[in-house]
């Protein structure tokens, strides 16, 4: 599929500067929920830019460098652990989302989100905007978005919680309910960077054992 069709429409509406939004890591049990927001040249061909889901760590971290190289701005933020807490996933996602399009050194004209929703009870999308459902496989600007993203939040949670709390071994399961991840939650507990949140469930069932 062409992924410039949708950005092509916005152009001939009128909107010159078309950033794509995403976010990763709304799903783990621990870290931050991270955005970004990109701004690419128009029609830039970028050997493989897919939804990050999609794609390999290594193909992913490759297209990291390629897009912060050429794109005409872009922009990573997160929201951690604690905030997500207080509020919820959604709000946070959406939080996130804004903070990295406002961390754009050229504001964009319009930004295209990926999903269904622009709003939580704590936050919302207040720049100019569209949603895109599926927009990190279907525009060129939101999947180099998720790949920034996913990329940023990888490389946080390996290079610095899995150093911090190495028992969780997070850099294998990247904070996700995987089963390592139960085990050593059984094992050691709840550590400062996991959402207490998502734990209600493990924590009632480990009540009752």
């Amino acid at each position: 599929m062409d992924l410039w069709t949708y950005e092509r429409a916005l152009w001939a509406e009128g909107f010159r500067t078309v950033c794509g939004c995403d976010e990763a890591g709304a799903g783990p049990l621990a870290g931050p929920v991270y955005a970004a927001a990109v701004i690419l040249p128009r029609e830039i061909e970028l050997r493989g830019l897919n939804d990050s889901k999609k794609l390999s760590p290594k193909r992913r971290e490759a297209l990291y460098g390629e897009i912060t190289s050429v794109a005409e701005a872009w922009s990573v933020a997160r929201v951690e652990a604690a905030e997500i807490d207080e509020t919820d996933i959604l709000s946070a996602r959406i939080r996130a989302m804004q903070l990295a399009i406002n961390g754009l050194s050229l504001p964009p004209d319009l930004a295209l989100i990926d999903g269904s929703r622009d709003h939580g009870q704590s936050a919302a999308i207040v720049s100019p905007h569209r949603l895109l459902v599926d927009g990190d496989a279907l525009s060129a600007s939101v999947a180099a978005a998720s790949i920034l993203a996913k990329v940023s939040r990888d490389r946080y949670v390996v290079k610095e919680l899995d150093p911090q709390y190495p028992q969780y071994a997070f850099a294998q399961h990247k904070g996700y309910g995987t089963k390592l991840h139960y085990e050593r939650l059984d094992q050691y507990g709840p550590c400062p960077a996991h959402r207490q949140s998502f734990l209600k469930k493990w924590a009632a069932k480990r009540g009752k054992a």
